[in-house]
């Protein structure tokens, strides 16, 4: 019940969480860095040995899903902004907060940040290719700011925890882990929180064109975490490595999606990506606890 009531204190009191937008990047650190604080190098090394999921990954995420988008949305709706973002939502990088639900519902912790590092690492490139591929747009992403972002929100605070854990030999991580991990679950609830109250103004709940995008990209989101547990088949994956696959293929970075269609598109074309805020959390629970059914 924490995402549910975390999205409607966003969307009931804006002017308490909006205020928190400026520390999301440091609230995500936190909760990587007590994600983290178990993991070891060598965990992180064996999932780069093994491709094979993250190619799954990759072909069902930014292949398969913006196809399905595309066809889906263009079925149902006659405003090609709607469609466009219907793309673009489903072509973005996985989200940053998929590596706490990753450590939530057991999944393999160095396959999710393996995944969450390379698909924002590559998003400049994947992103603009896939919408130019399947909707002919082209889009000029911020390269820099996506790695200084991603750098705060996962890979300094990743080598910090990892250090922590190799040279204590597990001892620090024993020792705070007790107290920062139900603070890194008070951060992830403030983090939603905050991301919904952006949106709360220009939501309008009785138009039913949102009630329509809405449904979609409840379907779809839906979709995505079948087809990602259908690649951990695939790929033969074990329990946790099919965990970590199905968070990070149903998931996506939400507030990127937004910056870019923001920034590049019509302002129409962000309704997916609102939309998504608000739904894509509930339906994490709801679709871990059907296909994974295995939490802290």
């Amino acid at each position: 019940m924490t995402t549910p009531l975390a999205v409607a204190l966003g969307l009931c009191f804006p002017s308490v969480f909006f205020p928190l937008r400026p520390l999301v990047i440091l609230l995500f650190g936190i909760m990587t860095f007590s994600g983290a604080l178990k993991l070891t190098a060598k965990e992180l090394g064996q999932a780069v040995r093994d491709p094979f999921p993250i190619l799954l990954f990759f072909i069902a995420s930014h292949i398969i899903m913006p196809l399905a988008a595309l066809f889906s949305s263009s079925f149902i709706f006659s405003n090609p902004d709607i469609i466009t973002g219907f793309v673009l939502l489903f072509a973005g990088p996985t989200a940053v907060s998929g590596f706490i639900w990753v450590t939530i519902f057991k999944g393999n912790k160095a396959l999710g940040l393996t995944l969450i590092l390379l698909d924002t690492l590559l998003a400049p490139l994947v992103v603009p290719a896939t919408l130019s591929l399947f909707i002919g747009t082209k889009v000029h992403m911020d390269m820099s700011g996506i790695a200084i972002s991603l750098s705060f929100m996962v890979v300094i605070p990743t080598i910090i925890a990892v250090t922590l854990n190799e040279t204590s030999k597990g001892k620090i991580p024993e020792t705070i882990c007790p107290g920062i991990d139900p603070f890194a679950k008070i951060c992830l609830i403030l983090v939603i929180a905050a991301n919904s109250s952006a949106i709360a103004p220009i939501i309008r709940f009785n138009d039913p064109v949102v009630w329509s995008i809405a449904a979609v990209c409840i379907l779809l989101t839906s979709s995505g975490f079948l087809l990602a547990r259908f690649n951990g088949f695939i790929g033969k994956c074990g329990e946790e490595k099919r965990a970590s696959l199905i968070i990070a293929g149903g998931l996506r970075n939400n507030s990127a999606v937004m910056t870019i269609a923001v920034t590049f598109f019509p302002e129409t074309t962000v309704l997916p990506a609102l939309l998504s805020i608000i739904f894509q959390q509930i339906i994490t629970v709801v679709m871990g606890k059907l296909l994974i059914k295995k939490t802290i």
